[in-house]
């Protein structure tokens, strides 16, 4: 393929079986595309998070390669807070770098983990890990004002809340958001030089996480007939039209490709891990606490103490090893004999009912071609990502259909999708 030019929709948390399957009819340029080009469902990273899918499909590399295992990760195998990997945690050649390097310019935007943004041969502005707008945001820095102009005044990194009850001013946010990004992208896609163009839109995410409820047929809370029933049906229109706008724009000779990092689905409800480690005695607190709180590591009693685990659309645990962590009590040479224990407890916890819910366990090793940093001992998805996993502590329960962070409707799912369009690629 002799093509000139790459242009790459990322729309984070897009929906296979809905752009594919339930809403094809009413989203006619994203049919269109697949119409005259290859399409199917994309298999995300292990795990399918935002953070690191986006920067696996960006480097080619996985999870182990990159060296962070989702956002929170840990510095040290001391029991202090993780860190938030942004893009000062990325050691890979980009495909933007890789592109400057051969003298092509690109122009990336809000890819996740473009914060803090890196010297590029093109513009970059910073993705939804960006704090605030008061620092560097862009890359070069003069090109933020340009942006913001281009947007109708403020370009917005990401809505201020999405796991919010008010869902009125939540739906609004998520429009402006994405009618001001796509400004931007036609502006630039007409006025600027560019070989590779790509730009991330997290409004689908966002709607997914707070109005699925509404959506799913299938959702313990779906209400037929709420104002809300069609809230993500509506915006997928709207994000099609959007879409059909930049398209007009590109020659023939512009490969297109529409991606998507994961998928969602329905969550069941939570998974308090550590409240059901410490119902298996594996896990110790200094004092019981008096309501639901965050675990805190400083309040663990670590010389009773196996292992833990962090709350997430997925569970990292960590286990307590002599000689690893400063307090740790597993004898090395026991290591996998009471990591195969703990998986295998976290397999057979069933529901609420004990009804088998098929969690899936994974060692990193098992799973990636090198491990680099410092991995999760065990990589959970309860219920496959039917369940989230809570952090939390206290209350007893270990099944919960509250979520510990706000209101949140869905869960990740394992596929993302794929189309891609262009002289040369087989319909």
């Amino acid at each position: 393929m002799n093509n000139k030019k790459v242009f790459v929709f990322g729309i984070d948390c897009f929906e296979p079986s809905l752009v594919f399957d339930e809403w094809r009819k009413e989203l006619p340029n994203l049919s269109s595309l697949m119409e005259q080009g290859a399409w199917g469902k994309m298999e995300s990273t292990l795990p399918p998070i935002t953070v690191p899918a986006w920067t696996s499909m960006m480097t080619s590399k996985d999870p182990g390669q990159l060296g962070f295992y989702g956002f929170r990760n840990r510095k040290s195998y001391g029991y202090e807070e993780l860190y938030f990997a942004n893009g000062a945690y990325v050691k890979e050649k980009t495909l933007w770098q890789i592109l400057s390097r051969n003298r092509l310019t690109s122009i990336v935007l809000s890819v996740p983990q473009s914060y803090p943004p890196k010297p590029i041969n093109g513009i970059m502005a910073g993705c939804f890990l960006t704090p605030d707008k008061s620092g560097v945001w862009t890359y070069p820095e003069s090109v933020a004002k340009e942006i913001d102009f281009a947007a109708g005044g403020d370009y917005i990194i990401d809505v201020k809340e999405f796991r919010t009850d008010n869902k009125d001013e939540l739906l609004k946010q998520i429009y402006e958001m994405t009618k001001r990004r796509f400004m931007v992208v036609r502006d630039f896609v007409k006025s600027k030089e560019w070989d590779f163009f790509v730009f991330v839109e997290m409004g689908v995410d966002r709607i997914h996480h707070a109005f699925w409820r509404y959506h799913d047929k299938n959702h313990r809370l779906y209400e037929k007939g709420h104002k809300y029933e069609f809230a993500i049906r509506d915006y997928y229109i709207y994000l099609d039209n959007e879409i059909g706008s930049v398209l007009k724009m590109l020659d023939d000779d512009t490969v297109v490709f529409v991606v998507s990092d994961h998928g969602a689905q329905t969550m069941v409800g939570a998974i308090c891990v550590n409240e059901f480690f410490r119902k298996e005695e594996m896990l110790k607190l200094k004092t019981e606490p008096q309501k639901q709180q965050k675990l805190k590591t400083a309040d663990i009693d670590w010389k009773k103490t196996l292992c833990w685990g962090e709350g997430g659309y997925y569970s990292r645990i960590f286990m307590n090893v002599e000689g690893r962590e400063p307090e740790g009590i597993i004898p090395k040479n026991e290591y996998e004999k009471v990591r195969d224990q703990i998986k295998e407890k976290l397999e057979n916890l069933g529901d609420e009912k004990g009804n088998p819910i098929g969690t899936k366990v994974y060692k990193p090793e098992e799973i990636y071609r090198d491990v680099k940093n410092i991995p999760p001992d065990l990589i959970v998805f309860f219920g496959n990502l039917n369940w989230r996993s809570a952090g939390s502590v206290g209350g007893g329960k270990i099944h919960t259909f509250e979520n510990d962070t706000g209101p949140d409707d869905a869960n990740h799912a394992q596929y993302g999708l794929f189309i891609m369009k262009g002289k040369g690629v087989k319909a």
